[in-house]
C-alpha cells in the first residue's frame, strides 16, 4: 500500500544450501540497479542473514507506482555458488486525496454567488460544478449530490456532470434569492467529499443582456467621407483664393498708363447732313432734332449734356480720344475686378454653406 511508514517490512526471501558447514552459509543482496537516477539500494533493503526486504521510504502511487530488481543469494564456498530472484514491488493506491472543487470558484471560499434572470426557461442551465480528485482512476470517480436546496422543485443536478438546470420557468411565488448546497464525492473506500455552496439571486433582465448593451468605444477613421469633403473644399478655397490674387495682379500690370487729358471742350459744334460720317472720337446724333452736345466738367467726372435747338440738321460734337478711352479702360478693369470679387465670393460662400449643411448631418 502507499503512504507506507519508512522501514516498513515489505517481504521475505529464503534460500537453501544441501552443502555442510561453510559451503551451506548463504548471504543475501540486492543487486544494483538505478531507475530514474535512483539506486534500488536507496529505496529498498534486505536482511543479508534472513532475507528480509524492507522499504526506506515512503512511496507515493500518483508518483510511483511499480519497480522491478533482482535478490541474489550466495553461500560461502570456494569458488562461491549463487543463485537470484527477480522482485516486483507494486504499490497499491489508496484514497488519501480529497476532491477539489475548481468550478464555480469563489476568492471568499466555498461560497458563490451568481445572478440568474428571472425569465429562463424550463431546462435552462443554471451552474456548473466541477470537481477534480488526484487518486487512481478508480477513486477519482465523482458523483454529485444535493445537501441543501430551497426548493426542490425548481432545480436539477446531474450526478455524473454536476450541472444545474431549471425543471420549470420561475413563478411570482418563488423567492428572489435560492440557496443550493451541492457535495461532491469520490469513490474511494472510505470516501472522500467537498462541499460547495451555491447563492442565487434571480433578477428581471440577464447580465448578459445588460453588457450587450453596454457602450462600446468608436473607432474614428481619419479618412472618412466627411473628412474627404473638409480637405476638397479647404483645397477649393485656397485655389480660389489663389486665382482672385493672380487676376488682381494682372489686372494691375495691363492698367494703361495716363496720357495729358486735352484742354476742356466747352462746346464744339458742327453742322452735317442725316448719315454723315466722321472718326471715332466723335458722338453722332441720329434723333429726329437737332441736339447741341455739351462736355462739363463736374467735381465727378465729365458728363455729356444733351439739348435740342432748332431743326437745322445734325450737331456734332466732338470728344477728345485720348481722355475718352482712358476713362473707359479705368472704369471697364474695375468693373470687371468688382464683378470676379463678388463672383468668387458667391462661390465661397456656397461651399461653406454647402459643407456646413453637410458637417451638421454627419454629427
Amino acid at each position: 500500500m502507499e503512504n507506507n511508514g519508512p522501514g516498513s517490512l515489505l517481504s521475505s526471501v529464503a534460500a537453501v544450501d544441501p552443502d555442510l558447514h561453510e559451503n551451506q552459509y548463504l548471504v543475501y543482496f540486492i543487486i544494483e540497479k538505478e531507475i530514474a537516477n535512483t539506486s534500488m539500494s536507496m529505496l529498498f533493503s534486505i536482511n543479508p542473514e534472513n532475507g528480509d526486504l524492507y522499504a526506506l521510504k515512503t512511496f507515493d502511487y500518483e508518483r510511483e507506482k511499480e519497480f522491478l530488481f533482482h535478490i541474489e543469494a550466495r553461500d560461502s564456498g570456494v569458488p562461491p555458488l549463487s543463485s537470484n530472484v527477480t522482485v516486483h514491488i507494486i504499490i497499491v493506491d489508496q484514497n488519501d486525496n480529497t476532491p477539489v472543487i475548481v468550478s464555480p470558484w469563489s476568492a471568499h471560499g466555498s461560497v458563490v454567488e451568481e445572478v440568474i434572470p428571472r425569465s429562463i426557461d424550463k431546462g435552462h442551465l443554471v451552474s456548473k460544478v466541477i470537481a477534480i480528485d488526484g487518486d487512481s482512476v478508480h477513486n477519482s470517480r465523482i458523483t454529485y449530490q444535493f445537501l441543501q436546496l430551497t426548493d426542490a422543485t425548481l432545480f436539477s443536478l446531474d450526478q455524473y456532470n454536476g450541472e444545474i438546470r431549471t425543471m420549470r420557468m420561475f413563478s411570482y411565488r418563488d423567492a428572489r434569492h435560492q440557496r443550493m448546497v451541492v457535495l461532491a464525492k469520490d469513490n474511494g473506500d472510505p470516501a472522500l467529499s467537498a462541499t460547495v455552496t451555491i447563492k442565487l439571486s434571480t433578477v428581471e433582465q440577464s447580465v448578459k443582456v445588460y453588457s450587450d448593451t453596454m457602450e462600446v468605444p468608436l473607432e474614428y477613421d481619419i479618412f472618412s467621407d466627411l473628412n474627404l469633403y473638409l480637405v476638397i473644399s479647404l483645397g477649393a478655397v485656397s485655389f480660389l483664393l489663389l486665382m482672385t490674387i493672380l487676376v488682381t495682379i494682372v489686372l494691375k500690370c495691363q492698367k494703361p498708363k495716363p496720357t495729358k487729358a486735352a484742354p476742356p471742350v466747352c462746346r464744339n459744334s458742327i453742322i452735317s447732313q442725316r448719315n454723315s460720317t466722321i472718326a471715332d472720337s466723335t458722338l453722332i446724333s441720329s434723333d429726329a432734332y437737332w441736339y447741341s452736345l455739351f462736355l462739363a466738367e463736374t467735381r465727378k467726372g465729365k458728363v455729356v449734356v444733351r439739348q435740342p435747338v432748332p431743326k437745322a440738321g445734325y450737331i456734332i460734337s466732338s470728344i477728345p480720344r485720348s481722355t475718352g478711352l482712358t476713362e473707359t479702360s479705368e472704369s471697364a478693369a474695375s468693373t470687371l475686378q468688382v464683378r470676379l470679387k463678388n463672383t468668387l465670393k458667391c462661390i465661397l460662400m456656397f461651399l461653406l454653406d454647402f459643407h456646413a449643411k453637410k458637417l451638421y448631418h454627419e454629427l
